[in-house]
């Protein structure tokens, strides 16, 4: 069975391998991403036909019209596999930046609940997330040995496995939200008027946690298949219904920023006489981002059993079956404790800024906002070359899995650098916009900028780092992605921002200039590992593969 010995510290020797000593792949697999479909015809891969496959002489050189991922030009299947991946968290930041929108009109209180809620959520489904990441990386490797048929069911058993996890996780959550926001050492303002929004926030969106997560599951699969464009496209009407019932689910009709722009305050005042609806405030972004995520849940679980598109997954690979299970865990394990020391990490910090006032708080959540747009290109490149590193190594093809990641690692530090000279010139007016005339906004703002400008010294590091990471996942090495996370995160910027505040007494300056130190660290370690070449190993021992291909042909 895969997995039962393949190397994924870096340190096991090639007895341990599963695959052809020789043959070395790239191990990586992050997660949720969507999909581009650059492989074959729309009623689904036979042998070799799958995403992974090609059939020319894989020659890289740019006269090939492949778009294989495991044959042909390296650019090519880069880009198709990326820029959906920048799409779709685009459209994922899209959500927190429409709710930091509607809510800046609200209060600039509701924007600080919102930055704080975010870490105590992201800590439960990071549980789940490591297991949607195993999910990926498996799909991309049993597909690049051109089996199908086992991973339709890789992505049946993730499925249901992950969505027992997002039941247990919703109860577990709705009930821990307002005693651990009461650990928070908060200002004594901010607990007062923040903290209580937080939890309101919180509470709804753990009810909606399992219908969240089914497009989390659907993405990382598709994503891990080769194809990023469907889920880009369910994203899309996902975030469209956000957008739409934000304004209305917040404000209702009395106040409602959306009548104003629109010019129809006449209208507005008539459906506030017939209904009297004033909105459920902050409550009401969480429940807009529940209905639009249950939406695209849907969507994607039907694609993914009633269509052609993306692996073959049937009713009957949703019963569980004890060997894929074991992957999916041994596999996940790693990536959930990354994510999971990811989230209290991130708690940490937030503990260390609730000690500040108001606008500093606010300011927090608000440039990580912004920084989670400039985000994008590395994490698109990251998550497409976990699909090639691991579709390559699933192939047997380690020098092009290399190949890859060295020219993402590129591509993403030049991309990153140039955002980083546009946000240092235009942080003012982008910080700005962002927040109305309320309360504390001028503080708040002065804040922001010079969070963003600090901050964008980092940015190169970030593409370097995503796509390390990225490599190191595909090629089913969760295990270094998660040392190198932990030491970006609670050596680089964690335990450098409590130096900076509570030692050095550098104030909310120290924080910005803590949170830059991080990913620079990630980047030198990073680099280092990923040239020591003990990746080079596929996760899935590829003659399993072969025969379930074989017999799906047969079906």
């Amino acid at each position: 069975m895969a997995g039962s010995g393949a190397p994924d510290d870096g340190t096991t020797d090639s007895s341990d391998a599963k695959s052809d000593p020789d043959s070395n792949v790239d191990p990586d697999g992050s997660s949720d991403g969507p999909s581009d479909d650059p492989a074959g015809p729309p009623d689904g891969p036979g042998p070799g036909d799958g995403p992974g496959s090609g059939d020319d002489d894989g020659d890289d050189g740019d006269d090939d019209t492949s778009e294989s991922i495991t044959e042909g030009s390296l650019v090519r299947p880069l880009f198709h596999l990326a820029w959906p991946i920048v799409v779709i968290q685009l459209l994922q930041v899209t959500y927190n930046v429409v709710d930091t929108l509607y809510l800046g009109r609200l209060s600039a209180d509701a924007v600080g609940a919102i930055s704080l809620a975010f870490p105590l959520i992201f800590l439960l489904i990071a549980v789940a997330g490591g297991f949607t990441t195993a999910g990926a990386i498996l799909v991309a490797q049993y597909t690049g040995a051109s089996g199908d048929r086992s991973a339709g069911l890789v992505a049946g058993q993730t499925i249901s496995f992950v969505s027992i996890l997002a039941v247990i996780i919703g109860i577990t959550g709705y009930f821990y939200t307002r005693p651990a926001l009461e650990l928070l050492p908060s200002d004594a303002d901010t607990a007062a008027s923040v903290i209580p929004l937080a939890a309101d926030y919180m509470e709804i969106i753990f009810l909606g946690i399992p219908l969240m997560f089914g497009f989390f599951v659907f993405s990382a699969l598709m994503r891990g298949y080769g194809d990023t464009r469907t889920p880009m496209l369910v994203m899309f009407v996902s975030v469209i219904a956000n957008v739409l019932l934000d304004p209305f689910f917040i404000f209702g009709f009395e106040h409602n920023p959306l009548f104003v722009w629109l010019g129809l305050e006449g209208l507005e005042a008539s459906l506030f006489a017939a209904t009297g609806f004033t909105g459920w405030g902050i409550e009401g972004a969480a429940a807009a981002t529940i209905v639009a995520r249950g939406l695209a849940t849907v969507i994607g679980l039907w694609i993914l059993f009633f269509t052609s598109r993306g692996p073959t997954v049937e009713l009957e690979h949703l019963v569980p079956d004890l060997e894929f299970i074991a992957d999916i865990v041994r596999l996940g394990i790693p990536s959930t404790v990354e994510q999971t020391t990811s989230a209290m990490a991130m708690i940490t910090l937030t503990a260390m800024i609730v000690t500040f006032s108001p606008p500093v708080v606010a300011a927090y959540g608000l440039g990580n906002r912004l920084i989670s747009l400039v985000f994008l290109p590395a994490m698109g490149l990251g998550r497409a070359i976990d699909t090639m590193v691991g579709q390559n190594l699933g192939a047997g093809r380690s020098d092009r899995a290399e190949r890859a990641v060295w020219l993402a690692a590129s591509t993403g530090a030049g991309v990153m650098l140039l955002v980083a000279v546009i946000m240092a010139v235009f942080t003012e007016p982008i910080v700005s916009v962002f927040l109305g005339d309320v309360p504390d906004a001028p503080a708040t703002i002065a804040h922001g900028v010079e969070y963003v400008r600090i901050r964008s010294v980092e940015f190169a590091f970030i593409g370097v780092t995503q796509v390390i990471l990225g490599g190191f996942r595909g090629a089913g090495n969760t295990k270094i992605a998660m040392v190198i996370s932990m030491l970006t995160l609670w050596v680089g910027r964690v335990a450098s921002v409590f130096v900076l505040v509570f030692v050095l007494e550098w104030g909310a300056t120290g924080v910005w200039v803590g949170m830059a130190v991080g990913n620079i660290l990630g980047a030198a370690v990073g680099v280092a590992w990923f040239m020591r070449g003990t990746w080079k190993e596929a996760y899935i021992d590829r003659g399993e593969a072969e025969p379930a291909a074989a017999a799906g042909a047969e079906d």
